[in-house]
């Protein structure tokens, strides 16, 4: 646990090395909506990380959020991004025909929950910091059996048969931070930015570090969120074609998708904590097209083996960005 808590002091300490004024930063006048699903099924998998959906809103006027307060300071001359994130995933294990508990497999399990965040922005000095409250739930409340079940049915694929064994509802509660800088350009076609990132709370508790390589016809990573209003992309590209590579490594303190919400102890599964791994190492590459204030990614992801027994595994997602 001191070392969560010691990494969230770092990533506060170098993005606020200087004291925030009250005129020292400006919220960016873009209005951004994202949305991205991820599925196993394009890699002929049903089984662990199974699907997954975000949702993403950014908003000038969620910047007046009472949340805020509670997001850390601002440093001085940087740009605020502040805006609302949907997140919902579900997992299964390994064979979800099975109407029976899999004894040392992945429970059910599945999630929504909201980030309540702000984006603080730095293109001078090419870093940024994400700061977030999660809040939502845990366990049937999230949909996943009738979603999964609907879905399936309509694919013609086969029934799940396990879900009346997901972890139960559970509350997810929680506070991350995530800093990213910049580390290596070369002209306008080459960027490797490094980051590091910890999490508190009821869903998951981690630290981790990494590292994301840019190459192609793109616009600085720091310029914006990716895409920008029609002010904000004066010039910029207008077309966009690049390649990235990302890969990170976690140290696990908690998580709940394996081991059960923290207040419920009602669970008909969960694996115990000496069978969880507690470092895991996440691989990403991403193909994306962009235009004026539209971006198009597709994504490959690979994650290793989280708990003992269990088997590599790796899904596709695909992502879609709009800025006004």
């Amino acid at each position: 646990m001191r070392y969560f808590c010691g990494l969230f002091l770092l990533l506060f300490s170098l993005a606020t090395t200087q004291a925030q004024r009250p005129d020292s930063s400006q919220t960016s006048p873009d209005r951004l909506v994202a949305y991205t699903f991820a599925n196993d099924a394009f890699f002929r998998t049903d089984y662990y990380f199974t699907q997954g959906m975000t949702l993403l809103v950014v908003l000038p006027g969620l910047g007046h959020s009472p949340v805020n307060r509670i997001l850390g300071p601002v440093p001085v001359s940087s740009t605020r991004y502040h805006g609302i994130k949907l997140h919902y995933d579900g997992f299964t294990p390994l064979r979800i025909q099975d109407a029976f508990i899999r004894l040392n497999d992945r429970p059910y399990a599945s999630y929504i929950y909201a980030d309540l965040f702000r984006v603080v922005n730095h293109p001078t000095r090419r870093f940024r910091l994400t700061t977030a409250l999660n809040v939502g739930v845990i366990g049937p409340a999230a949909g996943a059996k009738g979603f999964q079940t609907k879905l399936h049915e309509l694919l013609d694929a086969p029934t799940p048969r396990g879900w009346d064994y997901q972890i139960q509802n559970d509350l997810v509660l929680g506070y991350e931070a995530k800093l990213e800088k910049q580390l290596l350009t070369l002209g306008r076609g080459v960027e490797l930015v490094g980051s590091a990132q910890a999490s508190l709370g009821t869903l998951q508790t981690y630290a981790g570090a990494g590292s994301r390589l840019r190459v192609g016809l793109l616009n600085p990573y720091f310029r914006n969120l990716g895409v920008a209003g029609r002010a904000g992309r004066r010039g910029q590209r207008r077309a966009q074609l690049y390649a990235e590579g990302q890969v990170e490594g976690r140290v696990l303190g908690y998580n709940a998708t394996l081991q059960g919400g923290l207040f419920r102890q009602d669970n008909p599964y969960t694996l115990p904590a000496s069978a969880v791994h507690r470092t895991v190492a996440r691989g990403t590459g991403t193909l994306g097209l962009g235009f004026e204030g539209v971006r198009l990614e597709t994504s490959a992801v690979w994650v290793s083996p989280e708990f003992d027994g269990g088997r590599t595994h790796k899904w596709v997602q695909f992502g879609l960005q709009v800025a006004f």
